[in-house]
């Protein structure tokens, strides 16, 4: 629900067209986004829903909307094992793969580990593991201080024997950008950070492509 907030469609509700179809949020010519925030009248409602309720929205997500021709369709779900990524995983059997997103600190990793095994035991390939949060870059000496360690992801990935697809830093600008509903490439381009998540949707790119 908070993506609404952080691309600023925060004002926006989803439309249907005939049938039902769903139509989603264009962003850009090139970006579409499809959110349960989108569908709320209160951003402050809680969605309090069980497994049923889940898979029969993410069914409906995926396969009611009028997405037309894309290069990817990237899926957000909650961190672990639960009811989202297992319903993702039964209703799109021919995924590309699965992105781990995890923290440098080993209680995070403990959860990133799980999340790798619960992917292979369903037979979706894991594209890589990114480590966020990984240190801070001091903005007066350029020195990086591990606020939470760093590292882990690196060592869960060689470990499990999937991709290690690369590190971001803890980054104050995505704070601002995604607080004021500007995405954090468009309003920050040219910063290390920037760079290092070009570099990382490049890697994962290719293991797609490929």
């Amino acid at each position: 629900p908070s993506l609404a907030k952080m691309v600023g469609i925060e004002d926006r509700r989803l439309s249907f067209s005939e049938n039902d179809v769903i139509e989603p949020i264009a962003i850009t010519s090139s970006l579409k986004i499809v959110t349960i925030a989108s569908l709320l009248e209160d951003a402050d409602t809680p969605i309090i829903w069980r497994g049923p309720l889940k898979m029969k929205l993410i069914s409906q997500f995926l396969g009611d909307v009028n997405w037309g021709e894309l290069d990817y369709l990237v899926i957000d779900s909650p961190p672990g094992t639960g009811d989202e990524p297992l319903s993702i995983a039964q209703l799109v059997p021919g995924l590309s793969g699965a992105i781990i997103v995890t923290t440098p600190q080993e209680i995070a990793l403990l959860d990133s580990r799980k999340s790798v095994n619960f992917a292979k035991s369903l037979k979706v390939s894991v594209i890589g593991i990114i480590e966020n949060m990984s240190g801070l870059i001091c903005p007066h000496c350029g020195k990086k201080i591990d606020l939470f360690k760093t590292g882990g992801g690196e060592r869960a990935a060689a470990e499990l024997e999937v991709a290690f697809l690369g590190r971001i830093p803890i980054e104050p600008a995505i704070v601002d950008s995604t607080d004021r509903g500007r995405p954090f490439i468009r309003a920050y381009g040219k910063t290390l950070t920037a760079r290092l998540m070009d570099e990382i949707v490049d890697k994962i790119m290719q293991r797609v492509e490929n």
